[in-house]
């Protein structure tokens, strides 16, 4: 309708004040929503990586290693390589004596204060005893690695393939190569017997050339051999490689070393 000017009416569509104020308020809270639903989304993203990756992790610790093929081709050519390395059967040795410290920490309360003489364990190399309160890692060594640490890493189910020092280059060679893979290598230590400050207890017996051993077991050998070597590791290790079957004692299997 005209007004009485001829002009028109202001339309009553236009927007007021406050139904601007009310939408800012619904496009600030809509806003607000919006970003409140991404901030979830992003946590439940992390977390469903999170479990994941967690899951991954477990399954891949978990699961059973898969083992070189040639293991099973020198466990297979054992038997035959025992022999002709001279090897004796694996012997089970007595408990350090007094049987309080077979398990004992130099430097504990109810241990030595310091290492005893290497002469005063039952067996050449020793297979348990007062020991430090440190491991030795499992690896390849090139020289001698610090006796105490080696036994403490018995107790806790390794297996150390020890060697003289004038042994076969080319075997020796085989062996650290084999046992460098952590596959297999893992809970295994290769050392050179070497510790001439401690008389004859500080060199492998007379006429041996490799001696393996584990908490309270060992066995010697005349000369080195990769497959007696695996086929010691097998059995004495723990876990063993190769999946066989654990034949030893230690007080700890499987703990870390």
């Amino acid at each position: 309708m005209a007004n009485k000017r001829g002009g028109s009416r202001p339309s009553t569509d236009r927007p007021t004040k406050v139904d601007r104020r009310e939408e800012a308020r619904r496009r600030r809270l809509e806003t607000q929503r919006r970003m409140a639903l991404a901030r979830r989304n992003r946590r439940i993203a992390v977390v469903v990586v999170a479990a994941l990756v967690a899951a991954f992790v477990a399954f891949a610790v978990s699961r059973p290693k898969p083992q070189p093929a040639s293991v099973t081709k020198l466990l297979a050519a054992a038997p035959a390589a025992v022999g002709a390395a001279g090897c004796t059967t694996v012997q089970v040795v007595g408990a350090y004596q007094p049987e309080s410290l077979d398990r004992a920490h130099i430097g504990a309360q109810d241990g030595p204060a310091t290492m005893p003489a290497l002469s005063s364990y039952p067996s050449v190399p020793p297979t348990s005893g007062p020991h430090s309160a440190t491991t030795l890692p499992a690896g390849v060594y090139s020289s001698p690695p610090a006796i105490d640490q080696a036994l403490h890493s018995l107790e806790h189910g390794a297996a150390i393939i020890w060697y003289d020092p004038n042994a076969s280059p080319a075997e020796l060679s085989k062996i650290q190569s084999f046992f460098r893979d952590p596959a297999v290598g893992s809970r295994v230590i290769v050392a050179p017997y070497d510790y001439p400050d401690q008389g004859d207890a500080g060199h492998l017996p007379v006429g041996a050339g490799a001696a393996f051993v584990a908490w309270h077991h060992l066995d010697t050998c005349t000369q080195l051999s990769l497959p007696a070597a695996v086929d010691f590791a097998a059995h004495y290790g723990a876990p063993p490689i190769g999946g066989g079957k654990y034949l030893g004692d230690a007080p700890e299997p499987g703990a870390p070393i």
